[in-house]
């Protein structure tokens, strides 16, 4: 645990650019604990304390490790410190975990983390993050801060039931996309999902690339960076790979090294001694989390269904009961996939609407 009163932590370029509306604060003086009125509106943190409850706010990066993993529910993933300390590394953004204490028991945590940028709270480890929950013992006390933070925030990504949602007046977020695969035992019983055509067709695109004599390559992990070419080649005529930048590069290197809460897998495919798709999936418990994928599809058509299918295959052989494809369709998913319902909270500085 960090001494009292120390500096935050001493991470390369951390971005700590913490201005609320109408309060000037330099760098140098933000500390760990941070104060909380910081954060939240002074009125809300003073109708919390009426209730007998003490509102704590870390940056130290330790500390916030501690809170994470005492608290988080480890579900999936996303729920593992590991996962989101790859973020971390890639992004550097400025813990703020919110610890609420009543009569020495700790009653909720919000693990979230400061955009300088975007002047926005988010999530700790990014909107990357998906299947959130609030860590709350009593949702009245959430209740509380909805509205009262002194910074735009949005936390997206949860999954909670629709009672949840309609306490908390929460939105719809796009949905997340998943394969149960005792429903679906078989590549066969999948394909029975489609119409004849759709059959036709992925049977054709995997005939094709049979036909090249494909060879399929696991684990093989300095691949990463073929990854990365390979996205930055498929999409530099459209909106730009998100690995063009750094920090995306650096986090996904992360992910590799933090395994252990959960196990890493990467399925290269060659073809004529040339690497021309590269997946990346992680598993957790019994569910595999297909994170990244890219293709050379110019000169092989189809390559992304085979790919698919043959992750499929493989998350199968391994025992895995569901294959989650993440959140947003991209105009794909939603054909192949059972949506999962998202929401998100979204709030402008000072309760404002958010834009």
């Amino acid at each position: 645990m960090p001494e009292e009163n120390s500096l935050q932590p001493k991470e390369d370029n951390i971005k700590t650019e913490l201005e609320p509306p109408g309060k000037a604060v330099l760098v140098e003086d933000i500390k760990s604990p941070v104060p909380p009125e910081l954060i939240l509106e002074s009125p809300t943190l003073k109708e919390l304390n009426k209730d007998g409850i003490i509102v704590k706010v870390d940056s130290d990066l330790e500390t916030c490790r501690e809170i994470f993993e005492k608290y988080s529910p480890q579900n999936n993933l996303f729920d593992t410190w590991g996962f989101r300390y790859a973020f971390f590394i890639g992004y550097k953004n400025l813990p703020i975990f919110i610890t609420f204490e009543k009569q020495n028991e700790v009653i909720g945590v919000l693990p979230l983390w400061f955009e300088a940028e975007k002047k926005e709270i988010r999530w700790f480890g990014s909107w990357w993050q998906e299947g959130n929950t609030f860590w709350f013992k009593d949702l009245k006390y959430l209740k509380l801060l909805l509205g009262k933070f002194n910074y735009k925030v949005l936390l997206n990504a949860l999954q909670v039931d629709s009672k949840v949602a309609k306490i908390c007046n929460l939105e719809k977020d796009d949905p997340k996309y998943q394969l149960n695969l005792e429903k679906y035992p078989t590549q066969e019983d999948f394909l029975q999902r489609f119409t004849a055509k759709k059959r036709y067709n992925l049977k054709r695109d995997a005939k094709i690339i049979l036909s090249k004599n494909p060879k399929t390559i696991y684990n093989r992990f300095e691949d990463i960076e073929k990854m990365f070419d390979l996205s930055i080649k498929r999409f530099k005529d459209r909106d730009g790979s998100p690995f063009e930048k750094e920090a995306r590069k650096g986090t996904f290197r992360e992910i590799l090294k933090q395994a252990g809460e959960y196990d890493v897998r990467m399925l290269s495919t060659e073809i004529d001694n040339e690497t021309v798709g590269v997946d990346l999936v992680a598993i957790h418990k019994d569910t595999c989390y297909a994170l990244q994928g890219a293709y050379d599809l110019e000169k092989h058509p189809g390559l992304g269904n085979y790919s698919n299918l043959l992750i499929m295959e493989d998350a199968r052989a391994l025992g895995a009961k569901v294959i989650d494809f993440l959140e947003v369709s991209y105009d794909w998913k939603e054909s192949w996939f059972d949506p999962i319902n998202l929401y998100q909270y979204k709030q402008g500085p000072n309760g404002r609407e958010f834009e």
